[in-house]
């Protein structure tokens, strides 16, 4: 095995101590979960009845006599988002895949799955940051029978991963294990869908022919094949070892797919407390797996909204991690792939040349991953270096390749696509933000220009339609943060910016808000904080301040002088219709109690005490 990297070592031993004393109290009441067993054993006859009245014969039986593992189902089901239409059939294929191993699952709850891509630049977008925390709730009330051994999540997209695990950390004695439904087939290719949708914004083509690009793009069930969250989650998943080896980008609706359902729900058995193997997730997501996380989102160039989540899932593992340690991590993690949009493929290209076996393996024989970590297969992450495959319909593990397929979609870490990960860390003056540069140019990573501040994402559009950004600008669009109005994503915003780029202006985004998962080639300054209705610095600023955005530094900040700047008055606008309306009124709680983007934007109490927020400027 090789040694371990030394900054990974050193960021990792960091994350420990600071993370002593809540990770101590959090394994502590996991212990105590696991000591207490089910409540199914010293249930109540009439609350034993209650939990297994509309069970089959059979797993009435087992239940009753408390004779096999009893697993629960937590399903992000629906049939109108693609990414979970074919989780339907999942739960009766688990629960005879449970009973043929002479188990129970039982379809313990089902969590909301909103879709991004249908509430971009729409009020439902607004609740989709907190509904992650509304899922972590939800998976946390079906487990709340307490009559299980082991859980299985079915979930894919955006908030609906990191809202599971979040829930299943709050049962850490419970083994978990995800089941993913994997990705659509390959339509139109990305490149094509985002060209289209540049000439939609500059009105050379219609309505028509984008509602076409868009549904050649997205045309039948299945994860969109882009890299954004949802495809992100799946390869942290995967080298978080909460996957079953080679699961997170196998198609729907095949007979390999049906077949790794089916060895999930082995795995689940096979790990309970029950048995000889017990592998609690409380014990799986550990300092070591939060690193791995981590070096995963750099080396694939993945989302950034991971820089929220990844805080928000450590933090109920009691662990606690900053930007800083995305951003010290980040100087030694070469970025290995290109998928879109960091390149021109899709996942289902990346899988064929070689996919998460290959690049895990690449990142363990360089000394950048941690293999000693538990996962749900065993020790040791060098298991999923293996790719899943079937000879005469029987499942069998091989080893995934060792080059790469298609050298245009996985590098070698000896010559990477970057020699450092896809995201990074900005401070100045202005506060910190997130920037992923894996899909912008190097020409295009430093911007300084006047700023045009927008108080909304549709009054951006408005002033382009109008003619009104054709010169170097860094578009501001401020009071989008989690307390303002939930954060939500402004990739509405794309193809408008995109188009001032290629016209050759210099042009940059400056925001409190999100960017989709899928941000693209235009440099975005997002998530920054203090956000404007928290006093942050982006408030400060007017129409026509030189604002300065370095990439390759880190650096972001306004070129004021310091006195003047300082002295300015906040000025904020009415942000009461952002309030209500499309089920806002009915979040208030949570925009009212909602932490920062750095600590995970979590709107309510949770295992570990908050981070002091802490602005280094």
């Amino acid at each position: 095995m090789a040694t371990i990297n030394h900054k990974i070592n050193q960021v990792t031993k960091r994350i420990q101590s600071r993370s002593a004393i809540p990770r101590k109290r959090y394994l502590a009441q996991i212990d105590a979960a696991r000591d207490q067993g089910p409540q199914r054993c010293s249930l109540s006859c009439t609350n034993l009845a209650h939990a297994t009245a509309a069970s089959i014969v059979s797993d009435k039986q087992l239940l009753h006599q408390n004779r096999a593992p009893n697993l629960a189902i937590v399903s992000a089901y629906n049939d109108m988002l693609s990414a979970h239409q074919p989780l339907g059939e999942f739960a009766p294929r688990i629960k005879a895949a449970a009973q043929k191993l002479g188990a129970v699952a039982q379809y313990a709850g089902g969590v909301p799955a909103m879709c991004d891509g249908v509430t971009q630049g729409m009020a439902g977008m607004e609740l989709s940051l907190f509904s992650r925390d509304v899922i972590a709730m939800s998976t946390a009330i079906a487990l709340s029978h307490n009559v299980f051994d082991a859980a299985m999540y079915l979930g894919v997209c955006d908030k609906i991963v990191p809202g599971l695990l979040m829930g299943a950390l709050s049962f850490g004695h419970l083994p978990a294990v995800f089941v993913p439904a994997g990705p659509m087939t390959s339509g139109l290719p990305n490149s094509e869908k985002a060209r289209i949708r540049q000439l939609f914004a500059e009105g050379k083509v219609g309505r028509d022919e984008l509602l076409k690009a868009e549904t050649d793009s997205y045309h039948g069930p299945g994860t969109c094949t882009f890299y954004g969250t949802a495809n992100s989650n799946q390869m942290l998943m995967e080298v978080m070892g909460l996957h079953i080896p080679g699961a997170a980008f196998v198609n729907p609706n095949t007979p390999l797919r049906d077949a790794l359902t089916d060895a999930a729900t082995e795995t689940a058995v096979s790990i309970t407390a029950l048995g000889s193997h017990y592998r609690p997730v409380g014990r799986l997501v550990d300092e070591k797996s939060i690193v791995n996380a981590i070096v995963g989102l750099h080396a694939t160039g993945g989302s950034t909204n991971h820089t929220i989540h990844l805080v928000a899932i450590a933090r109920c593992a009691g662990i606690i991690i900053d930007w800083n340690d995305f951003s010290d991590l980040s100087e030694v993690i070469p970025q290995l792939t290109r998928i879109y949009p960091n390149g021109e493929s899709d996942v289902n290209q990346f899988h064929a040349a070689g996919g998460m076996g290959l690049v895990i393996g690449e990142l363990l024989d360089a000394g950048l991953l941690h293999d000693d970590v538990m996962t749900v297969t065993g020790t040791g992450l060098s298991h999923y270096r293996q790719e899943p495959c079937l000879h005469d319909n029987q499942l069998s593990w091989q080893a995934a390749p060792t080059e790469s397929l298609d050298a245009a979609i996985i590098a070698k870490v000896e010559k990477p696509f970057s020699q450092q990960g896809g995201l990074k860390l900005l401070s100045g003056n202005l506060g910190r933000a997130v920037i992923k540069t894996s899909a912008v140019k190097t020409e295009h990573q430093i911007v300084e220009a006047p700023a045009r501040v927008f108080d909304d994402q549709l009054d951006v559009l408005d002033a382009f339609k109008a003619d009104e950004l054709n010169a170097d600008t860094i578009v501001v669009v401020r009071c989008q943060g989690p307390q303002a109005n939930g954060m939500p994503e402004l990739h509405k915003l794309t193809p408008a910016l995109g188009v001032l780029q290629d016209k050759g202006f210099k042009v940059a985004l400056v925001t409190d808000g999100r960017m989709s998962g899928a941000s693209g080639k235009v440099p975005a300054a997002i998530q920054l904080h203090p956000e404007a209705c928290k006093g942050g610095a982006i408030g400060k600023i007017r129409d026509g301040d030189m604002i300065r955005l370095d990439a390759i530094n880190g650096v972001l900040e306004v070129l004021v002088e310091t006195n003047e700047f300082e002295n300015r008055p906040i000025t904020l606008p009415d942000i009461s219709r952002h309030q209500s309306g499309t089920g806002r009124e009915l979040f208030s709680v949570f925009r009212a109690n909602v932490d920062s983007a750095e600590n995970g934007a979590m709107s309510s109490s949770h295992i570990t005490s908050p981070v002091t927020e802490k602005v280094e400027l």
